[in-house]
């Protein structure tokens, strides 16, 4: 049975509106009061009441966050990263996986605002080519952070990573170690950080006088491990000549290492791969996978920052003014690229 104000008032023989007064810390109400009230409050177990507090404030003390999927390494760090920071600010997370599906994360999206979030956290399904959901959202003023997959076109505060520097960087490495046919496995044609590292894999070849051939491109759909240990085996049918392969991300270039040892071919004496995100499984399998890291938790914990910033920005009836954060990627260097 929840505790009331007026149980407190009439164990103490006061009025409500002091004991009120007395835990909001009021100084027209003396110290030994207020002492009192808190030390019979903590005896009774009175819990405030959220939503008559959430009515007097006007903010739920809730985030809508909306994932392609929660199973996913990189997504889990940055959930992690985002419940990190909420929880420091005494905020809910209310956490939603759209499965890559546009329809879903639409119906998502308004059911987030039915229930009144202060604020909206998103990374983009691969389906979503239609930003008028996203819009409306910044029209009504609610506060919006994109993060990972985003869209150019939507005018919010958006915390990414240069996909393209980080693609070019992984696909130069693989130029450096004497790689000269050179392989991309990319994911979809519609997200853009998919679309990001196949031009700064494209990018890395034309500076390094490597004609691109878009034979040796393979069009991924669902980046999983099996896409990744079939498109391998159609690579040696293919093209028995490649020596590298950059990967648009680790899970699928797992499947591919996986594919390419069963089928005896050694890596890296023969062909060089190298994955996307750092995730935990790439430093664990044999051999180990060349990868760019990819910061999710820091991208969890500043995408939170920046949407608190905002719904704060708001309650004070201040503009809002839309950010885009990089972070920094780096190369981790393992076994399955030479030395």
């Amino acid at each position: 049975m929840l505790v009331t104000l007026k149980q407190i008032a009439e164990e103490l023989g006061i009025s409500i509106t002091t004991v009120s007064k007395a835990l909001k810390e009021y100084p027209d109400v003396s110290k030994k009061t207020r002492k009192l009230v808190r030390e019979t409050a903590s005896l009774l177990n009175y819990k405030p009441n959220a939503f008559a507090v959430n009515l007097r404030t006007k903010e739920s003390k809730t985030i809508g966050l909306i994932i392609p999927e929660i199973v996913h390494h990189f997504f889990s760090s940055v959930i992690k990263g985002i419940i990190s920071q909420a929880e420091k600010k005494g905020y809910l997370v209310i956490t939603l996986q759209s499965n890559e599906s546009y329809e879903l994360e639409k119906k998502q999206l308004n059911l987030l605002l039915s229930k009144r979030v202060d604020g909206i956290l998103i990374s983009l399904a691969n389906e979503t080519a239609d930003f008028k959901h996203l819009t409306e959202i910044t029209e009504q003023e609610t506060p919006l952070v994109m993060f990972d997959k985003i869209a150019k076109v939507v005018k919010c505060s958006k915390v990414i990573i240069d996909d393209r520097k980080a693609a070019y960087k992984a696909t130069a490495h693989l130029i450096s170690i004497g790689c000269t046919r050179i392989a991309h496995f990319r994911g979809p044609l519609l997200p853009q950080n998919s679309i990001d590292r196949f031009l700064g894999y494209k990018q890395a070849l034309t500076d390094h006088n490597i004609t691109y051939d878009a034979s040796l491109v393979y069009l991924l759909k669902d980046m999983s491990f099996e896409e990744g240990a079939f498109y391998a085996k159609q690579l040696l049918k293919d093209h028995n000549d490649v020596d590298g392969i950059f990967i648009n991300t680790d899970l699928v270039a797992i499947g591919a290492i996986s594919a390419l040892t069963q089928m005896g071919i050694k890596i890296p004496d023969q062909i060089n791969v190298v994955g996307f995100s750092n995730w935990f499984m790439s430093s664990v399998i044999s051999p180990s996978l060349t990868t760019i890291n990819q910061p999710g938790f820091q991208m969890g914990k500043k995408a939170f920052k920046i949407l608190y910033k905002q719904i704060k920005d708001k309650k004070k009836n201040k503009g809002i003014t839309y950010k885009e954060h990089i972070l920094e990627t780096d190369l981790i260097i393992r076994d399955s690229t030479k030395q």
